[in-house]
């Protein structure tokens, strides 16, 4: 098993490399699954994880010992680097995201992530300022711990501000040490070329939220360096069990009938080389 420093430095280098998909797992079974298919680096999802265990995203249903304990397990779960999805850091104060950062590199990951949104309905996006000091506390921590910071700027999902606006607080992050920028919910792919053309540190893009139907080339030749599925990949399964169990309510139940084998679920790559 390699070394978190190890770990580090790979994750490092893929966003160096060029394009690279990083799906998001909610439990250890999907994560050994996504590795054994050749994934080469997972992140947690905090929707996903907080649908797992009957609780609201965004929303302080989940306590950062919840999240870290959800991000170890992952961790040590394969081989692969993680980076965690750590909404606001859980903190209120400065102090708090730096204590976030650390327990998160202490928990093994190799990334974690910061937003400028906070669990508040009637105001979700800090102010500008706000949002900038509490990146360059969680960048210092970073680069104490050595860990890979990702800085998202969430106000375009959220509908509180416009890409300018995502793009200013995105190029202060990067200013200020962030290794990976990301800002969810850009509604085209003009809208991901923008951004990618306006900031030199690599760019993730989240699949489920805004700009729908491209390809992984299309997203590629953007300029995109990392492309995540969020909590899309969950609420998928999610839908497919729906599905199932909706079938099985009217008395039918030859959907079970092609559920995979363990084994096939425990080594995908083994069975389908088979």
């Amino acid at each position: 098993m390699a070394s978190r420093a190890e770990k580090v430095e790979t994750f490092r280098a893929l966003h160096r490399a060029g394009c690279f998909i990083i799906p998001n797992p909610w439990d250890a079974a999907g994560a050994r699954m996504m590795a054994g298919l050749g994934f080469k680096a997972l992140a947690t999802t905090s929707s996903g994880y907080a649908f797992s265990r009957g609780r609201k995203d965004g929303a302080n249903d989940i306590s950062r010992d919840d999240s870290l304990t959800y991000a170890a397990q992952i961790a040590a779960a394969t081989h692969l680097p993680v980076t965690a999805d750590f909404e606001d850091c859980y903190a209120a104060t400065a102090d708090g995201v730096a204590e976030t950062v650390r327990l998160a590199a202490e928990a093994g990951l190799a990334g974690v992530s910061i937003e400028d949104r906070m669990p508040d309905s009637l105001h979700p996006i800090r102010d500008f300022d706000d949002a900038v000091a509490r990146v360059a506390v969680a960048a210092e921590a970073a680069r104490c711990h050595n860990i890979v910071l990702t800085a998202r700027a969430d106000g375009l999902g959220k509908g509180t501000y416009d890409l300018d606006e995502a793009i200013r607080r995105l190029k202060h992050f990067e200013a200020l040490g962030a290794d990976v920028l990301y800002a969810p919910g850009v509604k085209d792919l003009d809208g991901v070329r923008t951004i990618c053309r306006s900031v030199g540190s690599p760019v993730n893009h989240v699949l489920g939220q805004g700009a729908s139907g491209l390809t992984f080339a299309e997203i590629a030749d953007a300029g995109v360096r990392r492309i995540s599925l969020g909590g899309s990949l969950a609420r998928a399964a999610g839908g497919a069990l729906l599905s199932i169990l909706s079938e099985i309510a009217t008395g039918k139940f030859s959907r079970l009938d092609t559920a995979p084998s363990w084994q096939t679920l425990r080594h995908p790559v083994r069975d389908v080389e088979r």
